[in-house]
Parts: structure tokens; C-alpha cells; sequence
């Protein structure tokens, strides 16, 4: 479990806010390659405090350098180096493998100034470790370029620099200052920022989102035939039958439950800008934006009201325990977040209070724990019912370092909910679609497009703790799944043997590293692959490993953000190459299923298959 944000309208880089949700974003099976490539772990939102007069950290824009951080103890924008002479075309994980693996300099994080830049910055963790980097990438040759190196200045705290903007936009006359949600209340603002559907009859949020995921479609085709010329006389013949897109587009799933359906939930801690007070619920904005303040969370539509009862009790908690809020400007304070997890058909709930120990020793933190289990336990929380108690320790990690992981404290060790008639096991980090209900449709329509049969073999990539592959295991004549967290795979292979499902084998490890030896245990006629990887979408190598695996001739694709997993769609139809072997995937059919009510989002199923583009294009006969 991890501090970043999912982004689903309700995360502090897409939405705006601060709520962290399933471990599914967590960069622990994060795929993809990212923009940024951090190594180090460090907070990106640091600054050191100014102090007022009385001692107190003073916040405001004007008071506070936006440089100031670079007197902390470390942090690499001090070490800074950028690099000129890129390639035109290359990838950041290469850069990122080329600085750290082959050159064996220690960098902490490499990233661009902004998309499509011909150069980029890496960081380091000292002087000595910088100099070392400008000798050795000075004159290196790389793809055919001469890389360049020099000393890069370090970037301004977002936080303070941002605040500054804005003070002196409202100082300066001349200047028209500029915001739109002035006049909306805080609620008004927060509903914005995490639900902005929530004042759109459901019937017209669904048509939003059809729209959308059409839009998307027809910019997939345009990709495609750019990609791939071979498709081109295919994409025409299928852009006539299905009103313009490359292949059917089915109305979209509802959800069964519209209004406080989500299941897990985290929460930040903070103070609320109106109130003063204590407050656990959503972030008004991102640091990025100048906003760290805390609003509550009592007219959210989405979140359940068990959830709402226990931050209004773990505010209680928070003010009794003589331990402030976190401060993410100043670093200052303990509490940060709070996880919850409702099983919605059982309704156990599970709650992680997440807390900075700042230099608390371990006979104080031993005595905080005691009185958050006795408080929720037996004191006022009690009244939440809570099943389940965990803590999690979220102080600054080191390069390197593990994900913190969640201790155990009282009650379940796990809580649990149904699925399709199964009974799941859900752990604190586990991934578990957050609308139970509207998941059953999701995976009704996996199976639908799947088209399968006691002759299949499905082999489930990213199964997570089982999930698809449990649920639709009556339907397939044997199941593999494999998933990178060692941890979901111990609770998949548990719930199968809970539920007595004897066809399903659940293994651990990378797609591109262990898929050729799972496919070896298909006893099947028929295999078809589906995937359900993270936001960002699947990893390249994952993505060319399923396109050079012949086995698979189908492949059943679940995204929860289309437009991110584009890329991923792209280059399944790009045409045979010595770097992408196997034959082209074409979408053949595409499912919306909402997920996300109130929100903008929704997830997309696409069903590929493979096509032969050296072959007449009246030999490939696409799916009804």
C-alpha cells in the first residue's frame, strides 16, 4: 500500500483530490513504465518550515522559499544533471536502464521536463555521485548520439511556488485574477473534484460515458491504420459496418448501485480551511496545485456511510490522542490516512490508520496502538463495528526500501464479500474492484466476450487475489493466473480452496518472465488470455510477450482507463516486426461497464483476436 492516488475522480493528480484507493494503482504492481522514474522513494511534496515569530510554521506564499527544501537532509534536486542529445525516438525505461544498469551511476530518478522534450534531467544522492555522472555521460554515445551533460538547476517547491503565484496574482492589479470555484462551497468543491457527475441523472451519465469510450474507439482506429498499413482496407471494411468505429460498440453495463458503493476507501487527515479543526475526509486540491487542506467528506454520493461514521470517529480519535495531523509542508505531525474497507454483502469493515512516527520511540508508538484498538474496540468507535484493525507506519522511505506493509493490530486478520457466489478473502494491500455489484456485470461481460466453454483454457494475467478467474471458473475448463504480488496469489489459491473451485492454478511472478511456462500447463483445446492490469495499462514487455506467445489467439482486454492503456491497444495491432513478433490483435467487440458512478470514469472491455494482414482480407472473417 502506497501513498499515491488512484485515479478514478477521486485522486490529487486527476481529480484533484486526496483519496488513495486500491492497491491495484500501488507501485508495488504498477506495470507500467512511467514518465517520472523514481528510485528513491523520496516525498516530491517536501519543503522545510518558516517560522513565525511565535515559532509556529507559517504556511503562507509570501513567507516561504520555494527553495527552502534544499536545506533538508537530503533530497536530489540538490544533484541534479540534465541530459541533451537524446535519440528522437526512445523510451524512458531505456534511459532509466542506460544511467543505472549499464553506466552503474547512482541515480535516484530520471524524468523529463515536460512530454516530448529532447532532453531530460536525472538526480542524485550526492555531489560526488553527480560529478561521476557528468564525466561518464559527457561524450557517451547512445543510439547513435553523443549525449551531453551539465549541472541543472533544482526545480521550486510546486507547493510554495504555486502559493506565490497565486498571492501575487491577487496583489497585482494588473493582473486578472482568475478562479472559478470561488463562489462554489466546500462541498460544492470537493464534489467537483471527486464525483462531478453527482448533480447528472444516472441515465445521462451513462450517455457521457458511452460518448466518450466511442471517442475513444475512433481514435483507436485512426491509431491502428497508422500503426499497421496493412489494416487499412480491413479498418475500412469494419468502420462501414459499425458506424464509423473499428469495431462494435455494445450499450453500456449499468450499476446495480449508484450511491455509496464504493468498498474501499482511504482518507486523508488534515485540518479544514473553514473549521481549523481536525478533519479526516478528501484533499480540496493536489500540493502541485497549493492546496494540502482537508474537507470533509458528508455529502460525498458515493461513499458509503459506515465509512463516514468512522472518520467522523477517527477524528475524535485523532484530537484525544495529543498527536497532530501531518503538515505536508512543513513535515511536522503524525496522523496522514486512513484505509477503509467494507465487505458490502458481509459488512465487516476493515480500518489502517497510517501515521508518520516522526522520532516517537517504541514504548510511545506501542502506547498509541493500544489506544486506537481500545478506542475503536470498546471506546466511542466502537459504535462503527469495526471487525478488523491495522496500522501502518508512513514515514519518509529510504532508496531502495520496501513499501511499508501493514501490522495486524486486533480483530479479523482479513475481512470478506461475495462475489457472483463466491466468498472472497480481502486483506489491508489486496486489490478488489471497488463496486462489488457493478463488478459482477463487468465480469459477466468478460465471459460474454470470452465465448467460453468446458474446451477453454483462461489464462488470468494481473488476476490479483483471483477474482476473474474464480468467478468465471464454472464457465472454463481450467483456469492459470499469474500476478506479481506473491501475497494476492497465497489469497487466490485461499479462496479457490475455500469455494472448492478445483481448476484454477495461481503462480507468482511477471508476466514476460514465467507466461511461456504457465501456457505449458494449458490442457486445453482453446486459450484465451485476459488481462486486467493497472491504471497505466500493462507493461511493454508483458504487451510483446502476449503478441509472440501463438498459443493465444484471443484476448479479452479490461481497462479502467482507456485512454492511459491506449498505447498498450496500439501495439497489439502493430504489424510483425523483429521487436514485436506474433501476429497482429484487432479489436473485435468492446463492452463499457460503469463502474465508477458519479465520476467520469469507466471501464472498457475489449475482446481481440489475431489477424493475418499478409493474407487476402476476405480470409479473415471478424467476429458477429
Amino acid at each position: 500500500m502506497d501513498v499515491s492516488v488512484e485515479a478514478d475522480g477521486l485522486g490529487t493528480n486527476a481529480e484533484s483530490s486526496s483519496l488513495t484507493l486500491e492497491t491495484k494503482e500501488d507501485d508495488s504492481k504498477e506495470e507500467a513504465e512511467s514518465v517520472t522514474v523514481a528510485l528513491s522513494g523520496e516525498a516530491e511534496d517536501s519543503s522545510t518550515a518558516v517560522k513565525t515569530e511565535n515559532g509556529e510554521p507559517d504556511n503562507s506564499a509570501s513567507a516561504a522559499d520555494p527553495f527552502a527544501y534544499l536545506d533538508r537532509d537530503f533530497t536530489s534536486e540538490k544533484f541534479k544533471v540534465e541530459i541533451r542529445g537524446l535519440p528522437k525516438f526512445y523510451g524512458f525505461g531505456e534511459l532509466k536502464k542506460l544511467v543505472t544498469d549499464t553506466l552503474q551511476l547512482s541515480c535516484t530518478k530520471v524524468k523529463p521536463p515536460r512530454r516530448g522534450c529532447s532532453w531530460a534531467y536525472a538526480c542524485f544522492r550526492s555531489e560526488e555521485d553527480r560529478s561521476k555522472a557528468l564525466e561518464v555521460l559527457n561524450g557517451y554515445v547512445w543510439k547513435k548520439c553523443n549525449l551531453s551533460a551539465r549541472t541543472a538547476q533544482a526545480a521550486p517547491d510546486p507547493y510554495i511556488a504555486k502559493r506565490a503565484r497565486m498571492e501575487e496574482q491577487r496583489h497585482n492589479k494588473r493582473k486578472k485574477y482568475n478562479n472559478e470555484d470561488e463562489h462554489l462551497s466546500q462541498e460544492e468543491r470537493l464534489k467537483k473534484a471527486t464525483a462531478p457527475y453527482w448533480n447528472i441523472p444516472y441515465a445521462e451519465q451513462q450517455t457521457l460515458k458511452r460518448d466518450d469510450m466511442r471517442k475513444l474507439l475512433v481514435q483507436l482506429g485512426d491509431e491502428l491504420v497508422k500503426a499497421n498499413r496493412d489494416l487499412s482496407g480491413w479498418l475500412k471494411e469494419q468502420k462501414e459496418k459499425n458506424d464509423g468505429l473499428p469495431c462494435p460498440l455494445l450499450n453500456i453495463r449499468s450499476a446495480p448501485m449508484i450511491d455509496g458503493y464504493r468498498n474501499k476507501c482511504e482518507f486523508n487527515i488534515g485540518l479544514n480551511p473553514e473549521t481549523k479543526k481536525v478533519t479526516v475526509g478528501f484533499r480540496l486540491g493536489s500540493y502541485a496545485d497549493g492546496s494540502v487542506e482537508v474537507a470533509p467528506l458528508d455529502g460525498m454520493p458515493h461513499v458509503p456511510d459506515r465509512m463516514k461514521q468512522v472518520a467522523k470517529a477517527m477524528e475524535n480519535f485523532v484530537e484525544e490522542s495529543g498527536y497532530p495531523p501531518f503538515d505536508h509542508v512543513t513535515h511536522h505531525g503524525f496522523w496522514r490516512q486512513i484505509t477503509v474497507r467494507l465487505g458490502h454483502a458481509t459488512g465487516e469493515l476493515l480500518l489502517v490508520a497510517g501515521m508518520h512516527p516522526q522520532s516517537l520511540k517504541d514504548e510511545e508508538l506501542k502506547s498509541v496502538k493500544e489506544k486506537f484498538v481500545k478506542y475503536f474496540s470498546e471506546g466511542q468507535g466502537a459504535a462503527c463495528n469495526v471487525h478488523s484493525l491495522h496500522f501502518l507506519s508512513l514515514g519518509m522511505r529510504e532508496q531502495g526500501s520496501k513499501h511499508p506493509s501493514c501490522e495486524h493490530l486486533w480483530g479479523q486478520t482479513h475481512i470478506h464479500d461475495i462475489l457472483l457466489g463466491l466468498k472472497f478473502r480481502i486483506s489491508p494491500e489486496a486489490f478488489f474492484q471497488v463496486n462489488t455489484l457493478a463488478c459482477e456485470e463487468l465480469y459477466k461481460a468478460i465471459a460474454e466476450v470470452a465465448s467460453l466453454s468446458e474446451e477453454t483454457t483462461l489464462l488470468d494475467v494481473c488476476c490479483g487475489t483471483g477474482t476473474i478467474g474464480l468467478c468465471l471458473s464454472k464457465q472454463s475448463g481450467q483456469v492459470l493466473g499469474i500476478e506479481l504480488i506473491e501475497q494476492a496469489v497465497k489469497d487466490a489459491d485461499f479462496n479457490a480452496e475455500t469455494n472448492g473451485v478445483k481448476n484454477c492454478s495461481f503462480f507468482a511472478g511477471r508476466a514476460e518472465d514465467i507466461l511461456t511456462g504457465v501456457i505449458a500447463r494449458a490442457n486445453k483445446k482453446e486459450l484465451v488470455a485476459v488481462v486486467d492490469p493497472p491504471r497505466a495499462g500493462l507493461h511493454q514487455k508483458a504487451i510483446v510477450t502476449l503478441r509472440r506467445t501463438r498459443q493465444i489467439e484471443k484476448l479479452v482486454y479490461v481497462s479502467c482507463d482507456p485512454n492511459a492503456a491506449l498505447k498498450n491497444f496500439i501495439d497489439l495491432g502493430k504489424p510483425p516486426s523483429k521487436s514485436m513478433r506474433g501476429l497482429a490483435m484487432v479489436p473485435v467487440k468492446a463492452i463499457p461497464v460503469d463502474l465508477f458512478p458519479h465520476t467520469k470514469l469507466c471501464e472498457l472491455v475489449i475482446y481481440f483476436e489475431r489477424i493475418d494482414t499478409r493474407l487476402p482480407e476476405e480470409r479473415y472473417q471478424p467476429m458477429n
